[in-house]
Order: C-alpha cells, then structure tokens, then sequence
C-alpha cells in the first residue's frame, strides 16, 4: 500500500506577483526548485500564511536568481504579494520506503533567498535537521 508523504517544502517564501489573466499554475525562481527538488510541472500545494487560503496548482519555471513566487490564473485571486506562503509537494511511498524518506524543506528570507535548509527525519522521528 502507498501512503502520501511530504516530498519538499518552500517555508516563507514571499509572493512577488499575482497574475490572473495568465494561464494558471505558480512560477517559481529554478533556484528554489533546485534545492528542494521540486520539478515544472509538478502539481504543489500552496497555504498563504497571511488569509490561510490553501490551493493545488502546478509549477512553471521563472527566471534563476529572480525570486520570483508568482501566482497566475484563478490562484492569483486567493493570494497577493507580498504575503508569506508554504509550497508543499508530496509523494507516495510504500511503508519501508517511508521509514528512511526524509523531506527537504528550505527556509527563505523576505527577498525569496534560502536561509536555511533541513531535512525532516524518517515519520517515526518527527525532528528536523539542519544540513
């Protein structure tokens, strides 16, 4: 049997634009994806830290080093910049795999930078790691 896990997280990150006339999905800088393997394409969701408003969208690719966390289409109307969010990807995972998986989670600063970046332990150990 497969059970969903966290696969990575983008904890704080800043919201740099809304667009709601483009096609929908959230344009992140390749930056962040790189460092929590999080793919384009990848279907996340997203919780705004500010209204607590939760949504499922999938990724686009934004320009490296740019910062940007935007949100297009119907999304764009659930958020606005400058709010905090939490971008969350999950995965399945048979019961042994999940006694060694452990979740990458990148802490950002107000400019969508990484300030800090854990790994969560195996589901039995609930701590985090800084590595």
């Amino acid at each position: 049997m497969l059970r969903e896990y966290l696969f990575a997280k983008i904890h704080r990150g800043v919201v740099t634009g809304c667009d709601p006339n483009y096609m929908g999905s959230i344009t992140i800088d390749p930056e962040l994806l790189d460092k929590t393997g999080i793919q384009v394409n990848e279907r996340v969701l997203v919780a705004d830290c500010e209204n607590g408003n939760r949504l499922e969208t999938y990724v686009f690719l934004g320009e490296r080093g740019s910062g940007q966390i935007v949100l297009n289409g119907a999304a764009a109307n659930l958020t606005a910049r400058g709010h905090h969010v939490l971008i969350m990807s999950f995965c399945q995972l048979t019961p042994e795999e999940a006694r060694n998986h452990r979740p990458k989670v990148v802490i950002c600063n107000d400019d969508n930078e990484v300030v800090e970046t854990l790994e969560y332990e195996p589901y039995d150990s609930p701590r985090a790691v800084k590595i």
